[in-house]
């Protein structure tokens, strides 16, 4: 085990506060049609209240920090807010669309000594991607971006979200990230919009697919032991817990709600009512949710996957129960191995019942954006 898995491991164990994703605003200059943001400002909070949740989270024992939105970038303050981040010595990430990111920037970014900068990419080709974020020039600007970062020695990751706008295209943005000579990663989730409205679920990719992806050794890696039957559970894995949210990692909105994480909208606090620390050791919803073991999940415990599945509880929870399956993990699950789950034997289905399919009739038409203009 690395050291950072051993450090992971132990705040786990310990419960604490590892890691945290702060998003310090939904309001954004892109338009993606798979987003599941609102991105009217409904009261963010404040440079000085910003400041101050980056002081409680450090006394906390915070040291993995992500800065997200929206775009980060629309905030006046947010080289203030990163500066201030970074002489807490939070390790620091940064999510964003890069559009707003010119070579000044980058070298600031440079200078502050940021770990890794994520950008979202959703295709090699431009008028797909901007397609996607409705924002004309969205793909030429942030290319650009990518090579003014990646030429400052910063670390960069083109983020693809796969769906059905972009189908087939994640073989291009792949090779393109390596011609940029940055990491790539993929990623097949398509949630439901913080709201509940499940509309944007129709861009969810087919099953067939997605069984394509699973099998691609240069997108998952060792595909032999990726794609292998599951193997029966230990008491061990009976015990364990399905993901580190609210254990070592949770999320703090832009109006300071506190959730276990980006994708388990429960709320379990607000640091403008409370102290960080008091919503994470004494949140009853916080507890509740440290309290669920693998052996505690309705269905999901007799299931031959429960060791190896990718369950998410926050897209559980959006399902009307943090403590049973997620469609869409069940899903992956099944196309990554061949072999059903236990949700899937339960209503008597021999493949997933796609959310796509379901919705087949109703598929969101994505049109070139010069047609939206």
């Amino acid at each position: 085990m690395s050291l950072m898995a051993e450090v992971g491991q132990k705040a786990f164990n310990l419960g604490v506060p590892l890691a945290v994703h702060l998003d310090v605003t939904y309001r954004c200059n892109e338009r993606c049609v798979h987003c599941y943001l609102d991105h009217d400002d409904h009261g963010e909070m404040t440079t000085a209240e910003i400041k101050g949740v980056l002081d409680q989270l450090a006394e906390a024992g915070v040291f993995f920090l992500t800065f997200s939105g929206g775009e980060v970038f629309l905030r006046r303050d947010f080289f203030d807010l990163v500066e201030h981040a970074r002489r807490l010595s939070f390790n620091v990430k940064i999510k964003t669309n890069a559009v707003m990111i010119d070579e000044a920037d980058a070298k600031r970014l440079r200078a502050l000594n940021i770990d890794t900068v994520q950008i979202s990419l959703y295709s090699h080709r431009a008028e797909v991607h901007d397609a996607i974020t409705k924002l004309p020039r969205s793909f030429e600007r942030t290319v650009r971006a990518i090579e003014f970062l990646r030429d400052q020695g910063l670390r960069v990751t083109i983020a693809n979200v796969l769906m059905t706008a972009n189908l087939g295209d994640h073989y291009g943005t792949q090779k393109l990230a390596a011609e940029l000579g940055v990491h790539y990663t993929l990623d097949p989730t398509i949630t439901p919009m913080m709201d509940g409205d499940e509309s944007v679920l129709a861009l969810r990719i087919p099953g067939l697919e997605l069984e394509e992806v699973f099998r691609n050794p240069a997108l998952v890696g060792n595909q032999e032991e990726f794609c292998a039957p599951p193997k029966p559970p230990t008491d061990e894995d009976m015990e364990g817990y399905s993901c580190s949210a609210g254990h070592s990692f949770c999320y703090i909105s832009p109006y300071g709600d506190v959730f276990p994480c980006v994708q388990f909208p429960l709320p379990t606090g607000n640091v403008r009512e409370q102290k960080f620390l008091d919503i994470w050791n004494f949140s009853p919803q916080m507890n509740e949710v440290r309290s669920i073991q693998a052996r505690d999940l309705t269905t999901c415990s007799s299931c031959s996957h429960v060791a190896s599945c990718t369950r998410c509880p926050g897209l559980a929870y959006m399902e009307g129960n943090m403590r049973g399956p997620s469609t869409a993990d069940c899903e992956k699950s099944f196309y990554r191995t061949g072999v059903p789950t236990a949700n899937m034997l339960r209503q008597g289905l021999a493949k997933p019942q796609s959310a796509v399919a379901a919705r087949a009739a109703a598929l969101i038409q994505i049109q070139p954006v010069a047609a939206l203009a």
